[in-house]
């Protein structure tokens, strides 16, 4: 029988390898070697305690004991003087703008004198470092101030987020040069550069190795071709991120867009989702960028670069939810009180109440996922799993609250212009495919948190497979035990300790009961993950990789009994009542979510009545923002 050989190469992943054996060509095999080789080098930038084995999510599921303190964030830093001035400066520059119509022009993008005069403000500078002209902000800092500009005006608040976390602001920290760090940051700092990041191509979206975008070095430049699409503020006058390909590496040059020629046009198209900000796509011919303006990371290449400030953009689109969630919520209660049906305001109605109760138990839950995750960012941790749970959640919230939630309740009168719904439908939307669309971002998520667990146990197996030339082997024969018992046994010995050895609870701090029994329940399942996830391993092998409806299932729990567990720990500990009700409604939602039970009259009386108590008022967290004016009013039973 011939044997089926192992790759040998030093640079060849276990993903790779793993691929090869389980049949695919080598093109897809190499491809998602090398997006799995750039994740590795990416690795290499924090240290060995903040890497993804390090993390929470990892060690939750798979160390013996349970960190339960790395899910107890410390309470955000105060932001400095300066830094507070600037985002309370931010806030009413927007504020007044709106009032007196000066936001947006007559196509509806936003004036460059607004962005202009955020930038003497120094938004455009929150994460940008003080010696460069910046804040320095912490992300525990940021995030907050974004949600916040989300319920003024959203657009600013994703603007904010593209330029400072995926943007220029970002790789030059982590990767620039001084010379460069020089000769942008202070112009990315005062707003003189607004920043974008170019991956996307027409052909190149979640397969990041297909990239067309070619560039070659000529002399002290490079000389680009190829097209980018879907990338906002692209627009003359400002930086993009570029990502290209040369010398067969994707990299990352850093590109002052000019004035349309005949070497770079603006690919313009309709599109519904950011109306207010430049999305366009890029075209370069033969179009020259100084060789000095190529990013070198330490470790690995343009993807290496493309992937360290996508976190931080995660934690955004959540943080950003949080505040359009808000947002719905302060608008759904005054129309709740205004519609009456059946001689009576439909506010009294169980159905709407626990559309408010559920509601503002989204808001609670991203509230807690963003303080999180923005935590361990500052902390230093890579935050990869975490990070990718603040975007799933955050943006599928805030899908399922604009559709069942805001738009249900407000019926017809949510498809006029002029209605929250209706004008930023799309808006609401968007965001599940930001950063990565959801499902897919999932399976990525799984791969990397079983990735340790597959070589460390997984590929001595298969290396023993490989060595015997057997696919399927069967332990009845004699060959194929003495062959595969010494990468057997190591396995063995992990599974009789996850099934007998037991794993406790760790004490939790003071929590309400309610609360205290969700967090329990998410650390028992979370413990209890790892198991299920090496039965899916081993009874699916090298074919796990194509039945990606199984691994996405495994994610989505794993992400659900995270989120609950953050968000019972978060709830817990709020002075609060409303808010502590509100964390208790969201961990029921993902609970039936894990265990498929139907809701209970105590579920529904619970949050009935939390809708009926933010609607009689007083609900923090939507407290200042103002709600539209009713569109197409009528005279209602009170004659109103």
């Amino acid at each position: 029988m011939s044997q089926t050989k192992l790759p040998d190469s030093a640079q060849e992943t276990f993903v790779e390898a793993s691929l090869k054996l389980g049949g695919k060509t080598e093109e897809e095999a190499r491809k998602t070697g090398a997006m799995d080789r750039a994740d590795e080098q990416l690795e290499s930038f924090f240290e060995t305690r903040y890497q993804t084995t390090a993390s929470p999510i990892h060690r939750a599921v798979w160390d013996r004991e349970f960190p339960l303190d790395l899910f107890l964030p410390s309470p955000p830093p105060a932001p400095s003087a300066a830094c507070a001035k600037t985002m309370a400066e931010s806030l009413a520059i927007v504020r007044r703008r709106i009032a007196d119509g000066t936001l947006l022009d007559e196509r509806g993008k936003i004036y460059p004198e607004a962005f202009a005069e955020l930038g003497k403000a120094g938004y455009w500078g929150m994460l940008v470092e003080p010696e460069s002209g910046g804040h320095g902000a912490p992300i525990s800092v940021f995030m907050p101030f974004l949600m916040q500009m989300t319920t003024v005006f959203p657009t600013l608040a994703g603007l904010a987020s593209v330029h400072g976390c995926v943007g220029a602001v970002d790789p030059l920290h982590g990767m620039g040069t001084p010379d460069q760090k020089r000769r942008f940051l202070t112009k990315l700092a005062t707003g003189e550069r607004i920043s974008g990041f170019a991956l996307t191509e027409p052909g190149a979206g979640s397969d990041l190795t297909a990239l067309k975008t070619r560039a070659v070095l000529d002399g002290d430049d490079y000389i680009v071709n190829g097209e980018k699409l879907f990338i906002t503020n692209a627009i003359p006058g400002r930086i993009v991120a570029l990502v290209c390909m040369i010398d067969n590496r994707p990299e990352v040059l850093l590109v002052d867009l000019p004035e349309e020629d005949e070497h770079f046009q603006l690919v313009r198209y309709g599109l519904y989702a950011l109306k207010h900000s430049y999305n366009n796509g890029l075209r370069f011919k033969d179009f020259r960028v100084p060789k000095e303006n190529l990013l070198r990371p330490k470790f690995g290449n343009g993807l290496t670069v493309a992937y360290h400030g996508l976190n931080r953009g995660r934690v955004a689109v959540c943080a950003n939810a949080a505040g359009g969630m808000r947002v719905m919520l302060a608008n759904l209660l005054p129309w709740a009180h205004y519609r009456h049906t059946y001689g009576e305001a439909i506010e009294r109605r169980e159905l709407v109440r626990r559309r408010i109760g559920r509601l503002a138990g989204l808001v609670v839950a991203c509230d807690a996922v963003t303080e999180w995750c923005s935590w361990l960012l500052d902390q230093g941790y890579r935050g990869e799993l975490e990070c990718t749970i603040a975007k799933i959640f955050g943006s599928e919230s805030q899908k399922e609250a604009a559709i069942e939630f805001l738009m249900k309740t407000h019926g017809g009168r949510s498809f006029l212009h002029g209605h929250i719904f209706g004008d930023n439908a799309h808006e609401y939307f968007a965001p599940c495919i930001y950063e990565g669309e959801g499902e897919m971002l999932g399976m990525a998520f799984f791969k990397s948190l079983v990735k340790q667990h597959g070589k460390r146990f997984f590929e001595p197996i298969g290396r023993a497979l490989a060595q015997l030339g057997v696919r399927q082997p069967s332990l009845a024969n004699p060959s194929h035990l003495r062959g595969l018992a010494p990468a057997m046994v190591p396995y063995g010995k992990w599974l009789a300790r996850e099934r007998f050895g037991g794993k406790s609870c760790p004490p939790l701090p003071p929590l309400p009961e309610r609360l205290a029994e969700h967090a329990r329940f998410a650390i028992r399942g979370l413990q209890g993950a790892a198991r299920e996830i090496s039965a899916a391993m081993r009874k699916h092998q090298l074919a796990l990789a194509d039945r990606q409806c199984r691994m996405s299932d495994l994610s989505a729990r794993v992400q659900n009994m995270a989120t609950m567990l953050v968000t019972a720990l978060s709830a817990g500990r709020q002075p609060d009542e409303m808010i502590r009700a509100a964390g208790d409604i969201a961990c029921q939602d993902l609970r039936r979510k894990l265990t498929g039970e139907r809701p209970t009259d105590g579920y529904f009386r619970a949050v009935t009545t939390l809708g009926a108590k933010i609607a009689e008022g007083g609900f923090a967290p939507i407290a200042g923002i103002a709600a539209a004016d009713i569109l197409m009013p009528y005279t209602n039973p009170e004659g109103k």
